[in-house]
């Protein structure tokens, strides 16, 4: 049955193509739909994951805890270093993280915190160690993969936080040193570089104390700057480089609550201050997935739509094949061919079809997946992810599947009721 059904598809190969095509963009609509909302809720819950709260100057919430704990926007600005330890001080909070944003490499956005930030989202250190001193730097596991960067590699940072961004000039006077590389987390943390707050203060010609000495709760043995241990040649381009009267700032903190009481009382107290702003990345992400979430909704009916229009022009398709074959069918009968042997070639050719179109279908939404993610950073930044396959794609392959053996069936079932006499009187 199934040479017979190959033979008959053979017979009228534009047909067949059509009718795949058509089921296999309806597939890898509905595939491209699966992959977006459970990649990027996925990602969304785990970068998010143990963050409180995000503190940073006045401007959109959503782009706060976007460009801070997704790095997928840019910073709504800088707020001054000693809110630092106002929140550290404050008996509600249990920890607090500070970035420092705005350089890149290679479209890799450079950030500059402490040693807090790793536990924070559980990563850890594969090879080397973590940076310690001013110009170190420990690369995300992602971030090594695409450039090759190998442990004692030296680069240099670019203004701006993607390739191409504002001047998009490198800062030649103060390269980092590759130090550490991650291992994958599955986070965030593996499409970036992280450094000391104080490296980039001093990329940017900030001058500052020693950030140990103002107040920084850290051991002697973390993230500072140890000017012991710094170079000569890093001395002399910081003396170079400084330009005195820039205040040191940070672009934002990431807070994690102590008790329920600092959830109700901080936000509103943060928000009260002119040049401060908190918002809840849990509430910001449920938000912006929100607006998305109709979107899909409604895309994904289209994709459904399309599907079923699919297995209508299969459904007529087969019809029409079956009809011109009425002759050639009969003979079969004639010659000892069963119905059901028949009926199960119709079956067979229809459910062929379908796995054509939808097979094809989740390839090309995996595809096109690679394809967006290397043209669009926003997407790659995401962490979209074209050779992870859904169990829902096995659910959506069924369903294409079942639209080809429901438009068969029809066809299929005409066969019964052929006259074999009157048909091989007509086709003789």
């Amino acid at each position: 049955m199934i040479r017979l059904a190959l033979a008959y598809m053979r017979d009228r190969p534009l047909g067949v193509a059509l009718n795949a095509l058509l089921l296999g963009i309806a597939v890898a609509t509905l595939v491209l739909l699966l992959q977006f909302a459970e990649q990027a809720g996925e990602r969304f819950e785990r970068d998010a994951r143990g963050i409180d709260l995000v503190v940073g100057a006045k401007g959109s919430p959503l782009q706060l805890v976007l460009s801070s704990v997704y790095h997928i926007d840019v910073p709504t600005g800088n707020i001054p270093l000693g809110e630092l330890e106002r929140l550290r001080d404050d008996p509600g909070v249990a920890q607090v993280v500070p970035l420092a944003l705005g350089d890149n490499f290679q479209g890799f956005r450079i950030v500059g915190s402490d040693d807090r930030l790793l536990p924070l989202y559980g990563a850890r250190v594969a090879q080397g160690r973590s940076f310690a001193r001013p110009a170190e730097a420990v690369l995300g596991a992602e971030v090594a993969r695409r450039t090759g960067a190998r442990l004692g590699q030296k680069f240099i940072g670019s203004h701006g936080l993607v390739t191409g961004e504002e001047d998009g000039q490198g800062h030649d006077h103060a390269p980092f040193e590759t130090v550490g590389i991650l291992a994958p987390s599955g986070t965030v943390l593996d499409r970036l570089i992280l450094t000391s707050v104080e490296s980039v203060w001093d990329v940017h010609g900030i001058e500052h104390e020693d950030h140990d000495e103002a107040g920084h709760d850290h051991d002697e043995k973390h993230v500072g700057h140890d000017h012991d241990a710094d170079s000569a040649q890093h001395d002399e381009h910081h003396e170079d480089a400084a330009m005195p009267g820039i205040e040191p700032e940070i672009t934002a903190l990431l807070v994690r609550y102590r008790n329920a009481s600092a959830a109700m009382r901080l936000p509103s107290q943060i928000n009260r201050q002119s040049a401060l702003q908190a918002a809840a990345p849990a509430a910001e992400a449920a938000r912006l997935l929100g607006l998305f979430g109709s979107i899909i909704e409604g895309a994904r009916l289209f994709g459904w739509l399309l599907a079923l229009s699919a297995g209508l022009s299969l459904f007529v398709a087969l019809w029409n094949a079956t009809r011109a074959r009425e002759g050639d069918l009969a003979l079969l009968r004639v010659m000892g061919a069963r119905p059901s042997t028949v009926f199960g070639t119709i079956l067979i050719e229809g459910l062929l079809i379908a796995a054509i179109g939808a097979l094809g279908g989740i390839a090309a939404a995996h595809g096109l997946i690679a394809l967006a993610s290397a043209s669009f950073p926003t997407l790659d930044e995401l962490g979209l992810s074209a050779m992870r396959f859904l169990p829902g794609e096995g659910g959506i392959l069924v369903a294409a599947l079942a639209i080809g053996l429901v438009a068969a069936l029809i066809p299929a079932i005409r066969i019964f009721r052929v006259d074999l006499a009157t048909t091989l009187a007509r086709y003789s």
